[in-house]
């Protein structure tokens, strides 16, 4: 692996926005560390953070709704033992920071502790995975609207069905600085965009929805006219299926799994169960199986950081430490689980950079980044051909875990039967039930086809969003349960 080279550019932006406005510098972040310090802590940090962010929506073509925000303040955290103190504040001053630190040395006892807070401040260089520009100025508030308009009026060209289109573009530009009592200082400069486009397709009374969009850590430049006329065939497509869908079969059944998107049953069903923070107080099914087999041979899951442009991609974590490529299972067995600073030291692995948080007001935790199947060695339609009688799950809507157990359920939105190894007729209605490391262990088959899904994915964990990317080839699982409607 290369050495990271400090990203100086990076850091004097973040610096520019969040420290010197504000009459602070390293010296100041050294003294609110050290006032938490006064106390016996183990660790402490300030998490700075600018976000600018807007929002244009199109419905029956009309651009009818705009936002626009600007938010800006500073977490502090210290951490004693297994205990941690929070303290947040969206004024950034000296005396905030300090009002803030002092507020979180109620976790810790009385006496000075044995860990020394650090004397000066040492860059951390991060990756240099997107450029640091600022989206929203990437195109001009008329030329927004045109692309929206643009959008909706390709994809009611698509077919005459299409009754209504519902098309939205989001921006975002964020900045952070981190500050740590080990005297690592990092900054990223975060972009972020997507567009998303829904459709409602009507034919003899029946009325479907399909959609579709994508984005990264881009500029509005990103959205050629080819890529959002690919978005509004995906959506129109999708819906013009379902018109002709029938009701889903129930039962167990051979499914089949598309690439891409359909990653997002992995991400829920078996990637949360991998996080540390839950494996560290036991509560995961995976809990203490490192080295034991939970997958089929064949199966390598990894969480990656370091893809260039994702939308799940960071070029440091919200703790400063680089993001990284996690193999979790490789060839079926469990090697290991995404890691925060604080759960890695009580668990004694390494961090992996997967500390998320959603803003400066909230607490980082173990969180996924683009997690995502290795390809194997099948052809695509070697695996159709394979099934005698099946479903061919090819996108998802919503779905649900138990991280404790590893059960799901995950309604598919896009589904067709297997009728001896031919994709035959659509069906409507299809959920997949079952619990994620056994789902694992029925995987038969794995595809050379891995893909990532476009940009569009969303993660929650306890109340927290952050944007992640999913990703897996066209798998065959056996045995799998299907609720449907017929």
């Amino acid at each position: 692996m290369k050495p990271f080279e400090p990203n100086l550019g990076t850091l004097a932006i973040a610096r520019d926005i969040l420290l010197t406005p504000f009459g602070l510098d390293e010296s100041s972040l050294l003294k609110a560390l050290g006032t938490m310090f006064s106390h016996k802590v183990d660790y402490a940090d300030l998490y700075f953070q600018f976000t600018k962010s807007e929002g244009w929506s199109l419905e029956e073509g009309i651009v009818k709704t705009g936002s626009f925000s600007i938010d800006q303040g500073v977490g502090v955290r210290a951490i004693s033992g297994d205990k941690t103190a929070f303290s947040y504040s969206d004024e950034i001053s000296e005396q905030a920071l300090q009002d803030a630190a002092i507020a979180t040395r109620t976790i810790a006892r009385q006496g000075a502790g044995k860990i020394k807070i650090a004397s000066s401040m040492q860059v951390s260089g991060g990756r240099s995975l997107y450029l640091p520009n600022d989206p929203l100025t990437s195109l001009d508030a008329t030329e927004k609207v045109k692309l929206l308009e643009r959008i909706e009026k390709m994809a009611r060209a698509k077919d005459p069905r299409v009754v209504q289109v519902m098309a939205g573009l989001a921006a975002e530009y964020d900045v952070v600085l981190v500050a740590r009592s080990d005297g690592v200082i990092a900054a990223d400069i975060r972009p972020l965009v997507r567009l998303s486009i829904t459709v409602i397709v009507e034919q003899n009374g029946r009325r479907e929805t399909g959609s579709s969009g994508g984005g990264g850590r881009y500029s509005y430049g990103y959205f050629s006219d080819a890529l959002m006329d690919q978005y509004a065939s995906d959506a129109v497509a999708s819906a013009l299926v379902n018109l002709d869908a029938r009701p889903a079969p129930a039962g167990p059944m051979t499914v089949v799994l598309g690439p891409g998107w359909p990653g997002i049953l992995l991400h829920e069903a078996i990637g949360h169960g991998l996080e540390g923070d839950f494996n560290r107080k036991g509560s995961s099914t995976f809990s203490g199986r490192i080295g034991e087999r939970v997958a089929a041979k064949g199966v390598t899951v990894v969480d990656d950081g370091t893809i260039a442009d994702r939308r799940g991609s960071l070029n440091i974590d919200d703790e400063g430490n680089p993001s990284q490529c996690t193999t979790l299972i490789e060839d079926g067995v469990l090697k290991g689980y995404i890691q925060d600073t604080m759960n890695a030291r009580l668990m004694k692995m390494p961090v992996t950079g997967n500390a998320r948080r959603e803003s400066f007001a909230h607490l980082p935790m173990p969180r996924m980044t683009n997690t995502y199947m290795l390809s194997g060695d099948k052809d695509p339609e070697e695996i159709l051909a394979s099934v005698k009688n099946g479903l061919y799950a090819v996108n998802f809507g919503g779905g649900q875990v138990d991280i404790t157990n590893g059960k799901f359920v995950f309604s598919a939105s896009e589904a067709y039967m297997i009728e001896n190894g031919k994709v035959t007729y659509p069906v409507k209605g299809a959920t997949l039930i079952g619990n994620g490391p056994d789902v694992l262990q029925r995987v038969s088959m794995i595809g050379n086809n891995m893909k990532l899904d476009p940009g569009v994915g969303v993660c929650g964990k306890e109340g927290q969003s952050v944007p992640v990317g999913v990703g897996q080839p066209t798998l065959r699982i056996d045995g799998v349960t299907v609720g449907g409607t017929a």
